[in-house]
Protein backbone atom coordinates (compact mmCIF):
# COMPACT_ATOMS: atom_id res chain seq x y z
CA UNK A 1 0.00 0.00 0.00
CA UNK A 2 1.48 3.36 -1.01
CA UNK A 3 1.74 6.48 1.12
CA UNK A 4 -1.38 8.07 -0.39
CA UNK A 5 -3.66 5.18 0.59
CA UNK A 6 -2.08 4.94 4.03
CA UNK A 7 -2.78 8.66 4.54
CA UNK A 8 -6.40 8.26 3.44
CA UNK A 9 -7.01 5.18 5.60
CA UNK A 10 -5.62 7.03 8.61
CA UNK A 11 -8.75 9.21 8.57
CA UNK A 12 -11.14 6.26 8.83
CA UNK A 13 -11.91 3.26 11.02
CA UNK A 14 -13.45 0.41 9.04
CA UNK A 15 -14.43 2.87 6.34
CA UNK A 16 -16.14 5.34 8.67
CA UNK A 17 -15.05 8.65 10.13
CA UNK A 18 -16.03 11.34 12.62
CA UNK A 19 -14.16 14.63 12.28
CA UNK A 20 -14.39 17.64 14.59
CA UNK A 21 -14.68 20.90 12.65
CA UNK A 22 -13.48 24.21 14.10
CA UNK A 23 -13.16 26.30 10.96
CA UNK A 24 -16.33 28.34 11.57
CA UNK A 25 -14.66 31.32 13.21
CA UNK A 26 -13.34 32.73 9.94
CA UNK A 27 -16.79 32.89 8.36
CA UNK A 28 -19.03 33.61 11.35
CA UNK A 29 -16.63 35.39 13.70
CA UNK A 30 -16.92 35.20 17.52
CA UNK A 31 -20.73 35.15 17.36
CA UNK A 32 -20.71 31.32 17.31
CA UNK A 33 -18.52 31.05 20.43
CA UNK A 34 -18.94 31.38 24.17
CA UNK A 35 -16.32 31.98 26.88
CA UNK A 36 -15.24 28.32 26.78
CA UNK A 37 -15.25 27.34 23.10
CA UNK A 38 -13.67 30.55 21.84
CA UNK A 39 -10.43 28.99 23.11
CA UNK A 40 -9.04 26.54 20.52
CA UNK A 41 -7.53 24.49 23.33
CA UNK A 42 -11.07 23.64 24.48
CA UNK A 43 -11.88 22.15 21.07
CA UNK A 44 -8.55 20.34 20.76
CA UNK A 45 -9.18 18.72 24.12
CA UNK A 46 -12.57 17.47 22.89
CA UNK A 47 -10.91 16.09 19.75
CA UNK A 48 -8.33 14.26 21.84
CA UNK A 49 -10.63 12.98 24.60
CA UNK A 50 -13.32 12.06 22.08
CA UNK A 51 -10.84 10.20 19.88
CA UNK A 52 -11.93 11.92 16.71
CA UNK A 53 -10.61 10.70 13.36
CA UNK A 54 -9.45 14.24 12.56
CA UNK A 55 -9.75 17.86 13.65
CA UNK A 56 -10.37 20.57 11.03
CA UNK A 57 -8.69 23.96 11.51
CA UNK A 58 -7.57 27.01 9.58
CA UNK A 59 -3.82 27.42 9.34
CA UNK A 60 -3.46 30.21 11.91
CA UNK A 61 -5.01 28.14 14.68
CA UNK A 62 -3.10 25.07 13.54
CA UNK A 63 0.17 26.98 13.79
CA UNK A 64 -0.46 28.53 17.19
CA UNK A 65 -2.29 25.72 18.99
CA UNK A 66 -2.17 22.29 17.35
CA UNK A 67 1.50 21.35 17.74
CA UNK A 68 1.44 22.16 21.47
CA UNK A 69 -1.80 20.25 22.07
CA UNK A 70 -2.50 16.66 23.12
CA UNK A 71 -3.80 16.07 19.59
CA UNK A 72 -0.35 16.41 18.02
CA UNK A 73 0.76 12.96 16.94
CA UNK A 74 -2.58 11.42 17.92
CA UNK A 75 -5.44 13.15 16.09
CA UNK A 76 -4.90 13.79 12.38
CA UNK A 77 -5.02 17.44 11.32
CA UNK A 78 -7.05 18.69 8.36
CA UNK A 79 -6.27 22.24 7.28
CA UNK A 80 -8.91 24.22 5.42
CA UNK A 81 -7.25 26.02 2.52
CA UNK A 82 -9.90 28.58 1.62
CA UNK A 83 -12.48 30.72 3.33
CA UNK A 84 -14.61 33.86 3.47
CA UNK A 85 -16.54 35.92 5.98
CA UNK A 86 -20.34 36.21 6.02
CA UNK A 87 -20.15 40.00 6.16
CA UNK A 88 -20.06 40.80 2.45
CA UNK A 89 -23.40 39.93 0.83
CA UNK A 90 -21.97 39.11 -2.57
CA UNK A 91 -21.94 36.04 -4.77
CA UNK A 92 -20.35 33.28 -2.66
CA UNK A 93 -16.65 32.77 -3.26
CA UNK A 94 -14.10 31.43 -0.79
CA UNK A 95 -10.59 32.42 -1.80
CA UNK A 96 -7.55 30.27 -1.09
CA UNK A 97 -5.90 31.52 2.10
CA UNK A 98 -3.33 28.77 2.70
CA UNK A 99 -1.07 26.83 0.37
CA UNK A 100 -0.72 23.05 0.31
CA UNK A 101 2.95 23.51 1.16
CA UNK A 102 2.22 25.53 4.31
CA UNK A 103 -0.42 23.02 5.38
CA UNK A 104 2.11 20.21 5.11
CA UNK A 105 4.70 22.15 7.11
CA UNK A 106 2.09 22.52 9.85
CA UNK A 107 1.55 18.76 9.92
CA UNK A 108 -1.66 18.37 7.92
CA UNK A 109 -2.73 14.80 7.22
CA UNK A 110 -5.26 16.13 4.67
CA UNK A 111 -6.39 19.45 3.21
CA UNK A 112 -9.85 20.81 2.48
CA UNK A 113 -11.42 23.36 0.17
CA UNK A 114 -14.98 24.68 -0.24
CA UNK A 115 -16.64 24.89 -3.65
CA UNK A 116 -19.94 26.77 -3.88
CA UNK A 117 -21.60 24.82 -6.67
CA UNK A 118 -23.80 27.12 -8.73
CA UNK A 119 -22.09 30.36 -7.70
CA UNK A 120 -21.35 32.70 -10.57
CA UNK A 121 -17.75 32.55 -9.33
CA UNK A 122 -17.78 28.75 -9.47
CA UNK A 123 -15.21 28.59 -12.28
CA UNK A 124 -12.53 30.26 -10.15
CA UNK A 125 -13.10 27.78 -7.32
CA UNK A 126 -12.99 24.83 -9.73
CA UNK A 127 -9.67 26.08 -11.08
CA UNK A 128 -8.17 26.56 -7.61
CA UNK A 129 -9.44 23.22 -6.38
CA UNK A 130 -8.00 21.34 -9.36
CA UNK A 131 -4.58 22.87 -8.71
CA UNK A 132 -4.83 21.91 -5.04
CA UNK A 133 -5.66 18.30 -5.89
CA UNK A 134 -2.67 18.08 -8.20
CA UNK A 135 -0.26 19.51 -5.61
CA UNK A 136 -1.66 17.53 -2.69
CA UNK A 137 -1.73 14.19 -4.49
CA UNK A 138 1.84 14.76 -5.64
CA UNK A 139 2.70 14.72 -1.92
CA UNK A 140 0.36 11.76 -1.18
CA UNK A 141 -2.03 14.00 0.79
CA UNK A 142 -5.81 13.37 0.62
CA UNK A 143 -8.12 16.23 -0.35
CA UNK A 144 -11.57 16.94 1.09
CA UNK A 145 -14.03 18.98 -0.97
CA UNK A 146 -16.72 20.93 0.88
CA UNK A 147 -19.36 20.95 -1.90
CA UNK A 148 -22.31 23.23 -1.18
CA UNK A 149 -24.91 24.38 -3.74
CA UNK A 150 -25.09 28.12 -3.13
CA UNK A 151 -25.36 31.31 -5.13
CA UNK A 152 -27.65 33.59 -7.14
CA UNK A 153 -28.88 30.77 -9.37
CA UNK A 154 -29.52 28.30 -6.53
CA UNK A 155 -33.06 28.52 -5.21
CA UNK A 156 -32.93 25.60 -2.76
CA UNK A 157 -29.56 24.59 -1.35
CA UNK A 158 -30.94 21.20 -0.23
CA UNK A 159 -32.53 20.23 -3.55
CA UNK A 160 -31.55 16.62 -4.14
CA UNK A 161 -30.48 16.96 -7.78
CA UNK A 162 -28.16 19.85 -6.87
CA UNK A 163 -26.64 17.88 -4.00
CA UNK A 164 -26.13 14.92 -6.33
CA UNK A 165 -24.46 17.21 -8.87
CA UNK A 166 -22.22 18.61 -6.12
CA UNK A 167 -21.28 15.08 -5.03
CA UNK A 168 -20.48 14.10 -8.60
CA UNK A 169 -18.36 17.21 -8.99
CA UNK A 170 -16.18 15.99 -6.13
CA UNK A 171 -15.61 12.69 -7.91
CA UNK A 172 -14.95 14.27 -11.30
CA UNK A 173 -12.40 16.73 -9.88
CA UNK A 174 -10.37 14.20 -7.90
CA UNK A 175 -11.56 14.70 -4.31
CA UNK A 176 -10.92 11.80 -1.95
CA UNK A 177 -13.66 12.82 0.48
CA UNK A 178 -16.59 15.20 0.13
CA UNK A 179 -18.38 17.11 2.87
CA UNK A 180 -21.96 17.87 1.94
CA UNK A 181 -25.29 18.79 3.54
CA UNK A 182 -28.08 16.29 4.20
CA UNK A 183 -31.50 17.00 2.63
CA UNK A 184 -33.37 15.20 5.45
CA UNK A 185 -34.55 12.48 3.09
CA UNK A 186 -32.90 9.04 3.19
CA UNK A 187 -33.96 7.98 -0.31
CA UNK A 188 -32.81 11.24 -1.91
CA UNK A 189 -29.49 11.02 -0.12
CA UNK A 190 -28.87 7.49 -1.37
CA UNK A 191 -28.67 8.97 -4.87
CA UNK A 192 -26.29 11.68 -3.63
CA UNK A 193 -23.99 9.02 -2.14
CA UNK A 194 -24.19 6.92 -5.32
CA UNK A 195 -23.33 9.99 -7.41
CA UNK A 196 -20.06 10.33 -5.46
CA UNK A 197 -18.85 6.92 -6.64
CA UNK A 198 -15.75 5.81 -4.73
CA UNK A 199 -15.42 9.16 -2.97
CA UNK A 200 -16.15 8.98 0.76
CA UNK A 201 -19.17 11.07 1.77
CA UNK A 202 -19.15 12.99 5.06
CA UNK A 203 -22.13 15.08 6.12
CA UNK A 204 -21.87 18.58 7.55
CA UNK A 205 -23.22 18.95 11.09
CA UNK A 206 -24.65 22.43 10.51
CA UNK A 207 -26.29 24.71 13.07
CA UNK A 208 -26.86 23.58 16.66
CA UNK A 209 -30.01 21.46 16.94
CA UNK A 210 -32.03 19.65 19.58
CA UNK A 211 -30.30 16.39 20.56
CA UNK A 212 -33.03 14.07 19.29
CA UNK A 213 -33.42 15.91 15.99
CA UNK A 214 -29.69 16.00 15.43
CA UNK A 215 -29.15 12.30 16.18
CA UNK A 216 -32.11 11.40 13.96
CA UNK A 217 -30.34 13.28 11.17
CA UNK A 218 -27.13 11.30 11.81
CA UNK A 219 -29.06 8.04 11.73
CA UNK A 220 -30.76 9.09 8.49
CA UNK A 221 -27.66 9.87 6.48
CA UNK A 222 -25.79 6.84 7.79
CA UNK A 223 -28.75 4.69 6.70
CA UNK A 224 -28.38 6.24 3.25
CA UNK A 225 -24.76 5.11 2.94
CA UNK A 226 -22.68 8.04 4.18
CA UNK A 227 -19.24 7.29 5.62
CA UNK A 228 -19.62 9.63 8.59
CA UNK A 229 -19.65 13.31 9.35
CA UNK A 230 -17.67 16.43 10.11
CA UNK A 231 -19.38 17.98 13.13
CA UNK A 232 -18.70 21.26 14.87
CA UNK A 233 -21.32 23.34 16.65
CA UNK A 234 -23.52 20.39 17.64
CA UNK A 235 -20.58 19.15 19.72
CA UNK A 236 -18.55 22.12 20.93
CA UNK A 237 -21.62 24.32 21.55
CA UNK A 238 -23.15 21.45 23.53
CA UNK A 239 -22.98 21.57 27.34
CA UNK A 240 -21.86 17.92 27.32
CA UNK A 241 -19.63 17.65 24.25
CA UNK A 242 -18.05 14.31 25.10
CA UNK A 243 -21.41 12.68 25.79
CA UNK A 244 -22.70 13.97 22.46
CA UNK A 245 -19.54 12.61 20.84
CA UNK A 246 -20.28 9.15 22.28
CA UNK A 247 -23.87 9.34 21.05
CA UNK A 248 -22.78 10.21 17.51
CA UNK A 249 -20.17 7.46 17.53
CA UNK A 250 -22.74 4.87 18.58
CA UNK A 251 -24.64 5.56 15.35
CA UNK A 252 -21.68 5.98 13.00
CA UNK A 253 -19.47 3.13 14.17
CA UNK A 254 -21.92 0.74 15.85
CA UNK A 255 -25.05 1.20 13.71
CA UNK A 256 -27.05 2.04 16.85
CA UNK A 257 -30.53 3.49 16.69
CA UNK A 258 -31.46 6.99 17.83
CA UNK A 259 -32.93 5.78 21.13
CA UNK A 260 -29.74 3.92 22.06
CA UNK A 261 -27.62 6.90 21.06
CA UNK A 262 -29.73 9.25 23.18
CA UNK A 263 -29.08 6.91 26.10
CA UNK A 264 -25.47 8.09 26.05
CA UNK A 265 -26.67 11.58 27.00
CA UNK A 266 -27.76 10.30 30.43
Amino acid sequence: MNAYYRALRRLFVNGRSLMLAYDQGLEHGPSVFNAANIDPNYILNIAFEGRYNAVILHHGIAEKYFRASKCYGGVPLVIKLNGKTNIAKTEPYAAQVCSVERALRLGAAAVGYTIYVGSRLEAEMLREFSQIVEKAHRSDVPVIAWVYPRGHDVRNELESHLLAHAARLGLELGADIIKIRYPNDVEDFKWVVKSAGLVKVLVAGGDKQDDAAFLSKVHGFMSAGASGMAVGRNVWQHNQPLKMTKAIKRIIFENAGVKDALGEMG
